[in-house]
């Protein structure tokens, strides 16, 4: 008699095949806009520091929001390996503060940069544990507070979030 096993590893994206960085940002932004993902962030981050209350979403919307930030980082681990193979419009820009977000002059001109520190500082793993953590206290009431710094990761996400939106504006104003 076959056993047949059950898989329960999660995949964010149904198909198998190879994708490079830029089509996963690209369904990324499809499903959420940019907006959306960092407002959701932000309240993810916010009920994760609250002691005596939880996130009043639907559980359900949180983890595939986890699951789409997974990919997302993945994608941008996988931008920063091959970076040799694409090029990013790095012309000058009038660029206005409301523009630049958190991303400094610099981050603005090369949005690779962001994704080169962040990656620099943090591991794809420990951003999955930051994620993992953060959706796990806003979730519910806990006696205890995460026990890693909490500020640094969140910032690194929200400012890959700008930058990956950047990058794929500028790719689709280079091709049309």
């Amino acid at each position: 008699m076959k056993k047949n096993r059950t898989d329960f590893d999660t995949r964010f994206w149904a198909v198998r095949r190879k994708h490079s960085g830029l089509q996963l940002m690209e369904t990324f932004f499809q499903i959420t806009d940019l907006a959306t993902s960092k407002k959701r962030l932000n309240s993810i981050m916010n009920y994760a520091v609250k002691r005596d209350r939880w996130i009043k979403e639907d559980p359900s919307v949180i983890f595939h929001f986890r699951q789409s930030m997974q990919s997302f980082i993945r994608a941008g681990y996988l931008i920063t390996l091959k970076e040799n193979k694409w090029a990013v419009n790095t012309q000058t820009e009038d660029s206005s503060p409301i523009l630049l977000g958190l991303l400094s002059e610099k981050e603005y001109q090369n949005p690779l940069l962001v994704f080169k520190k962040a990656f620099r500082e943090y591991s794809v793993q420990e951003f999955d544990y930051f994620m993992s953590g953060m959706v796990y206290f806003s979730l519910g009431v806990y006696d205890n507070l995460p026990e890693r710094n909490i500020v640094s990761p969140y910032i690194h996400l929200t400012k890959m979030l700008d930058a990956a939106h950047l990058i794929l504006e500028r790719r689709g104003k280079k091709c049309c």
